[in-house]
């Protein structure tokens, strides 16, 4: 086990108090499911640390562990090495949707709402602002399973954001969004930043690198940064 206290954090992502998520040298390893078979090492050693207010990128290939590593950060994984570490609470949305087929838009919320203790009023209250501002007031008490994929993902997206988390992890967020709703979302995420709350988007590829404060490239199990104009996909 390599020595995480004296892991040295670049410089760029060195802060004080200001760092709300670090991950240092996070390893993952899948066994196959077949006899004898290959072992896959997915992680192998990939530190990234997120402070307040800021917006960081993470793209890479398909299979190349982008929503293991965002599992792990979330806590909802378990990491055969390395460390994490959080500050505040943690809103997360996964890329596959954790919703209730059978449950009303309303019903969904409340029963998240309950897990965060939040209380009921609180929770009707957030629900009407998320509701306004994504537009799909009109189907507060439409059940999940009759509902578009895009206004799944609305939904998905609000759960994250009920609490109104410290730490907001998003795995491929805007999936079936139309184009006025991708306005809002980023529109909405400069908002969060203001505010101080650190935002870390993982997807296939980033069109719109001026958003970010930092992006990485995950890549043979680590994590590379990028430099400012290159090519990310």
């Amino acid at each position: 086990m390599p020595n995480l206290e004296n892991k040295a954090i670049p410089d760029d992502e060195q802060s004080d108090d200001t760092w709300l998520l670090r991950g240092t040298d996070i390893e993952k390893t899948y066994d196959s499911w077949l006899p004898f078979g290959r072992t896959v090492d997915v992680l192998t050693g990939a530190t990234l640390t997120v402070n307040e207010s800021e917006l960081v990128g993470i793209v890479g290939g398909n299979g190349s562990g982008k929503s293991t590593l965002m599992k792990i950060l979330v806590g909802v994984l378990d990491r055969d090495g390395g460390e994490v570490k959080r500050q505040g609470t943690i809103g997360w949305c996964p890329q596959e949707t954790l919703l209730y087929d059978r449950l009303t838009v309303r019903e969904t919320m409340q029963l998240f709402g309950s897990g965060y203790g939040m209380d009921s009023e609180t929770i009707r209250e957030r629900l009407a602002w998320l509701a306004d501002r994504f537009e799909y007031e009109e189907y507060l008490d439409t059940r999940i399973d009759h509902l578009s994929g895009g206004n799944q993902q609305k939904v998905n997206l609000s759960v994250a954001l009920l609490h109104q988390p410290d730490v907001l992890l998003l795995d491929e967020p805007y999936t079936g969004f139309d184009w006025e709703t991708y306005q809002t979302f980023w529109e909405f995420t400069d908002e969060l930043a203001a505010q101080g709350t650190a935002i870390v988007i993982i997807s296939h590829f980033v069109e719109e690198h001026d958003r970010f404060d930092r992006i990485y490239e995950l890549q043979d199990g680590t994590l590379e940064r990028q430099q400012s104009g290159e090519e990310v996909a």
